[in-house]
């Protein structure tokens, strides 16, 4: 997300705010809550939950500077407008646990915390918050998928490590496939597409 390179937020406010998105459309529809909005207003939410502060007005400016012609419409009023709605759809619940604590746990557990893991686990993880896993799955067995993707990439045998962890692997290795099967599929969807979905959803009545 340029946006949050540019305000310079961690990668887990970024996650935490794709969180409560997901959250928020589980609940309301894209025509009802119209999706750019609502991701500037999960992240400015996000920041303040994530104990990572980022001014609404920043953001407003930001985006406005990134993408003009898509966000030139949106001052800060819609901001702080949008952010009491997400919060009655999240049920006031800003809780949010991601998978990366027992990611860097696992790591270091199994001896696989050199740069290259990291660097391939972590990037993983990242992905995975571009679908719903965090939503139904537990964060830590999201965890042990990205590491078994990646381990099977390395070609490092830590069958012993996960047969210690007493895990369903069928179920990790489910959660793998699913993170697979998004890899193959997304390379077909360009920011285009998506830019051109949202627009049209912007035009509903």
């Amino acid at each position: 997300m340029k946006l949050a390179q540019h305000i310079k937020v961690r990668q887990r406010v970024v996650a935490t705010a794709i969180t409560y998105m997901r959250r928020v459309y589980i609940r309301k529809s894209m025509v009802e809550f119209e999706p750019r909005l609502v991701a500037l207003t999960c992240l400015y939410l996000a920041s303040k939950a994530e104990e990572s502060i980022v001014q609404a007005r920043n953001l407003v400016f930001y985006i406005k500077r990134l993408y003009p012609d898509e966000y030139n419409k949106y001052e800060l009023k819609d901001i702080l407008g949008m952010e009491m709605k997400v919060l009655e759809a999240l049920d006031y619940y800003l809780v949010v646990f991601h998978p990366y604590r027992s990611l860097s746990e696992f790591l270091q557990d199994a001896a696989l915390n050199d740069v290259n893991m990291n660097q391939i686990t972590w990037g993983i993880v990242n992905d995975t918050y571009k679908m719903d896993l965090i939503l139904v799955h537990p964060p830590y067995r999201i965890a042990l998928a990205c590491i078994y993707i990646a381990s099977v990439h390395r070609e490092k045998d830590i069958t012993a490590w996960f047969e210690d962890l007493h895990e369903d692997m069928n179920l990790v290795k489910n959660i793998a496939m699913e993170i697979l099967d998004f890899y193959e599929n997304y390379r077909t969807i360009t920011e285009e597409k998506v830019n051109s979905a949202f627009s049209k959803l912007a035009l509903k009545p």
